[in-house]
C-alpha cells in the first residue's frame, strides 16, 4: 500500500512538472525570440553606424530621404530632427514637409493641367531660369556627396553597371523603337531619344526609399548615370537622333558639365569645407527640390502647351510606354544576372524615371526646331506619375522571407558581380543605410 501511495505521488511529481514545463517552455522560447530580435537590431544599428562613419555622403542622403518619406523607424528620420529641436514649430514644420513631399506625383499632375491650361503663370521662368533651377537641383545632389562614395560604385561595379546599361542602353533602343512604332515626326521622334538618351532623375531616390528598395544602391546609380551624361548623352543623340535632325553634341556636352558635372563638384566642396552649412540646409533640401522640380515641370509643359495638344494620344501613349516599359524591363534584367528582390525593384525605379528637365533644357539649347522639346514636356509629368505608382506599389507588397539569412535582402552579390570580382567577398553591411 505504501510502495502504491509513494508510485502515486511519484507520478504526480513528474506530471506538475511536466505541466509547468509545458507552460513555461513558449514563454522562454518567445523571451528568446525577443533577445534575439533586439541583438539583430542592435546589430543593424551598429552596422548602420559603421556605414555613416565610413561614407558620411551616403549616410546625409539617406537621412534626407528618409525625412522626406516620413520614416522614423530607424531612429534617425523625422523623430530625430523633432528630438533635436525644442519648439513646436520645428515639429510642425517636419509634418508639413512629410506631406508635402510625399504628395509630389499629384503636385506634378497639378502643375501640369495649370499649365496646359494657363501658360502665362510659367512663361516667366525663360531658359535663363530654368538653368539655374536645375543646377540648384545638382547641387543639392552635391552636398550629399564625398569622394569616397564614388569607390562604392567601383566596388558593386555589377549592379551599378546594370543600371548604367539600363539607363544609356536600354532605354535610348526602346525610345528609338516606339517613336517609330507609333510614327512619329522626326523632330517629336529625335525628342522622345533625347528622353531615354539623358540620365536617372533624382526623385527616383525618394521613390526608392519609398518602395523599401536599396536606397545606397539607388544613389550610386543616379550618380553613375549622373556623371555618365557628360559623355555618353552627347554620343547617344549623335548616333541615333543624327539621322533624323541636326545635333551638336559638342553644345550638348558642354552644356551637361555646366549643368551637372560644376554644380555637383560645388556641392562636394561645400560637404567637405562647410558641412556645418550643409547639415543646418539638409531639413529644408526635400521641399525644396519639390518646389524646384513643380517649377520646372510647369516651365516645360506651359513652354510647349499647345504642341503637346497638337501632338495628340500617339505621344502620350509613347511617352508613357517608354517608362512604363522601361520599368518592366529595368525589374527583370538584374534577375536575369541572379539579384535579389530588393535589387530588382530599385534597378526599375531608377531606370523607368529620366531626368526629363534636363533633357527640356538640351532640347531648347542645341536643336533648331521647337518640337524637339515637346516630348521632354510629356516625359516630366509621366516619368514622376509612373516612378512613384511603382514606389508605392512595392511599398505595400512585402519581399517574401527566404529560408536562410539573406544579408538582409539588399546585400547579396549578384552573379555579374561574381563574374567581374570572383575573389571579392561582400559584406553584410555594405549596402545598408
Amino acid at each position: 500500500m505504501s510502495a502504491c501511495c509513494t508510485a502515486s505521488r511519484c507520478a504526480a511529481f513528474v506530471a506538475g512538472v511536466a505541466s509547468r514545463c509545458a507552460v513555461q517552455a513558449p514563454a522562454a522560447a518567445g523571451t528568446r525570440r525577443l533577445e534575439g530580435a533586439r541583438c539583430r537590431a542592435s546589430a543593424a544599428a551598429s552596422r548602420r553606424a559603421s556605414f555613416g562613419q565610413r561614407h558620411p555622403g551616403f549616410a546625409v542622403r539617406a537621412k534626407a530621404l528618409r525625412m522626406a518619406a516620413g520614416s522614423s523607424a530607424t531612429g534617425d528620420g523625422p523623430a530625430e530632427a523633432s528630438d533635436a529641436s525644442e519648439g513646436g514649430l520645428w515639429n510642425l514644420y517636419v509634418k508639413a514637409s512629410v506631406m508635402f513631399t510625399n504628395l509630389f506625383p499629384l503636385w506634378t499632375v497639378l502643375v501640369a493641367v495649370i499649365a496646359v491650361k494657363q501658360p502665362s503663370i510659367f512663361t516667366w521662368l525663360t531658359t535663363p531660369y530654368f538653368t539655374g533651377a536645375l543646377a540648384m537641383l545638382m547641387l543639392s545632389m552635391g552636398i550629399t556627396l564625398a569622394p569616397a562614395d564614388f569607390v562604392r560604385v567601383l566596388k558593386r561595379f555589377g549592379a551599378v553597371g546594370i543600371g548604367f546599361i539600363g539607363c544609356y542602353a536600354l532605354m535610348p533602343v526602346l525610345s528609338l523603337a516606339l517613336g517609330k512604332g507609333f510614327n512619329l515626326s522626326g523632330d517629336i521622334l529625335a525628342g522622345l531619344v533625347l528622353v531615354g538618351a539623358v540620365n536617372g532623375g533624382q526623385a527616383s531616390n525618394l521613390c526608392t526609399y519609398i518602395a523599401r528598395g536599396n536606397v545606397a544602391l539607388s544613389v550610386m546609380m543616379t550618380t553613375a548615370t549622373t556623371l555618365g551624361a557628360i559623355v555618353m548623352t552627347p554620343i547617344i543623340s549623335k548616333l541615333l537622333i543624327g539621322t533624323v535632325v541636326p545635333v551638336d553634341a559638342v553644345g550638348i556636352a558642354m552644356s551637361t558639365i555646366q549643368v551637372v558635372l560644376a554644380p555637383i563638384a560645388i556641392g562636394m566642396v561645400m560637404n567637405r569645407y562647410a558641412n556645418k552649412v550643409v547639415q543646418a540646409v539638409l531639413p529644408f533640401s526635400p521641399v525644396v527640390g519639390v518646389l524646384a522640380t513643380c517649377l520646372l515641370v510647369g516651365s516645360s509643359v506651359a513652354q510647349c502647351a499647345s504642341d503637346i495638344v497638337a501632338a495628340g494620344a500617339q505621344l502620350q501613349i509613347a511617352t508613357a510606354l517608354l517608362h512604363v516599359l522601361g520599368g518592366i524591363f529595368g525589374y527583370f534584367l538584374p534577375k536575369i544576372f541572379g539579384y535579389n528582390e530588393i535589387v530588382c525593384r530599385t534597378t526599375a525605379i531608377e531606370t523607368a524615371m529620366k531626368s526629363s528637365a534636363f533633357a527640356f533644357l538640351l532640347a531648347s539649347l542645341h536643336f533648331g526646331s521647337y518640337a524637339v522639346r515637346v516630348p521632354a514636356a510629356v516625359s516630366v509629368v509621366w516619368m514622376a506619375l509612373i516612378g512613384s505608382s511603382l514606389a508605392v506599389m512595392w511599398r505595400y507588397i512585402p519581399v517574401a522571407p527566404t529560408l536562410k539569412f539573406d544579408r538582409t535582402l539588399a546585400n547579396r552579390r549578384g552573379v555579374l558581380d561574381i563574374w567581374l570580382k570572383p575573389s571579392k567577398k561582400s559584406k553584410a553591411s555594405d549596402y545598408e543605410i
